[in-house]
């Protein structure tokens, strides 16, 4: 069983043992008492949003209990697929939609939610209709779109380019050309969690975009045939192992983890100039960086063009939301409850107010006004534009693409960025798994 935060802070307030330890969600659908439950990711700020709103549902439903387990990022990967591999499912399963999505749906493991969005439309129209496209699969949603959407961005830290006397990148040019400037005053031009994998992914994300356009960005998750060895593919592929053999990243970056959010650390003290990261990384520099975020200290830019390149520098990829589903396996009772939360428990005005004071933008329609106003505006409003004028929102790899393909692209990553394999041993392994 994984400890939520809120159950070790029970502990350590001196509640009994047996009392935290109820609070701490079942391993699977089979709660004798009926009630539902709900894993999720942990790590602050975004786990204490979670945990209210399912601690407000259950306050207002007495008669229907929500118990909720957290898991960090990397291990909820795996214990999730495992589960519902096994038929023990929480009731609520919370994901990134897309490939994952795709394999639960064929399956049968999760619902079909397309009934109930029919009974429930004004459930679906206070959303962002963007949101939906990777909660469907072959026409029908299987699940409820929530939290925030969360394109990638480029971070950097302004008084460490005011010290060094550079200005941010406006292409690639400038990006390989800060490298050795900030090399030679002992700053790593970036920080990465390469240990995780995904963080190395947002770099080929926007390369592909960059310079092959949104078209050999979907060629790659459609898996087309030789999508992958594509000349534009290998140009940017070769463009990452340019950044690497030129130090552009962290010393040991393929040991550092991104759920120990080291990589963040290295950006608001000063360590690593810049970051390629999510919207989400606005809160945790907030909640961690001291007087870093308050101060003007963190900039922030979508990623730049690459010289020649196909792509629209509005383009953007990342999450479009989060994605809640339930499980098939779950009693009538459980998926009631499910529901009901859908209804009436995601995404609530408390919810979404959490969101926004964190430095997120929450996918309910109608913000605008909150957004503007809150303390977080230039940062809000800079998501926002990104999230609705992008022509092409493209979702992350990991994510739109099935499971095993995913997982042969994070380990060829991994090789990629620490040069044991060439462009074309990376295209020729990843056309072998996602090629027609």
């Amino acid at each position: 069983m994984a400890l939520s935060r809120r159950t070790l802070l029970g502990l350590a307030a001196g509640v009994p043992v047996s009392a935290a330890l109820a609070g701490c969600g079942s391993s699977g659908p089979g709660d004798s008492d009926g009630g539902a439950t709900y894993w999720y990711l942990n790590g602050q700020p975004q786990e204490g949003v979670r945990a209210g709103a399912v601690d407000a549902f259950n306050k207002a439903h007495p008669k229907e209990q929500i118990k909720d387990t957290t898991f960090q990022n990397d291990a909820y990967k795996t214990k999730i697929k495992t589960a519902i591999g096994a038929g023990k499912a929480p009731t609520i399963i919370w994901g990134w939609g897309g490939g994952t999505l795709r394999t639960y749906a064929k399956a049968g493991q999760v619902e079909d939610l397309t009934p109930w969005f029919d009974e429930h439309p004004e459930v679906k129209k206070r959303l962002l209709q963007s949101s939906f496209a990777a909660a469907t699969v072959d026409g029908k949603i299987y699940a409820m779109p929530g939290e925030t959407v969360q394109p990638i961005i480029l971070y950097y830290n302004k008084k460490v380019f005011e010290q060094v006397g550079v200005k941010p990148p406006k292409s690639w040019d400038d990006i390989m050309a800060l490298v050795p400037r900030f090399n030679a005053k002992g700053i790593a031009p970036f920080a990465l969690g390469g240990q995780s994998r995904w963080t190395n992914m947002m770099w080929l994300e926007f390369l592909f975009d960059r310079i092959g356009g949104p078209e050999l960005f979907q060629a790659v998750i459609e898996g087309e045939k030789n999508a992958w060895s594509h000349p534009d593919s290998i140009a940017a592929l070769t463009k990452v192992q340019d950044l690497v053999k030129a130090d552009g990243f962290i010393k040991g970056f393929s040991s550092i983890t991104a759920d120990s959010n080291a990589d963040q650390a290295l950006l608001y003290t000063g360590r690593a100039a810049m970051m390629l990261h999510g919207a989400w990384s606005y809160g945790i520099q907030q909640e961690r960086g001291g007087n870093f975020v308050p101060s003007g200290g963190l900039g922030y830019m979508t990623f730049p063009p690459v010289e020649g390149g196909k792509g629209d520098p509005s383009d953007t990829v990342g999450n479009p939301a989060q994605y809640l589903s339930i499980s098939s396996k779950a009693s009538a009772e459980q998926k009631k409850v499910a529901q009901d939360f859908f209804a009436t428990g995601v995404l609530q005005d408390e919810e979404v107010k959490k969101w926004i004071n964190n430095g997120s933008v929450p996918i309910r329609l109608g913000t605008e006004k909150l957004l503007a106003a809150s303390e977080n505006a230039g940062f809000l409003k800079f998501t926002y534009d990104i999230a609705t004028k992008a022509k092409v929102f493209g979702q992350s790899w990991d994510q739109a693409l099935s499971p095993t393909a995913a997982e042969t692209l994070l380990d060829n990553i991994v090789k990629l960025f620490q040069l044991s394999v060439t462009p074309k041993e990376f295209a020729r392994n990843l056309n072998a798994v996602t090629g027609a």
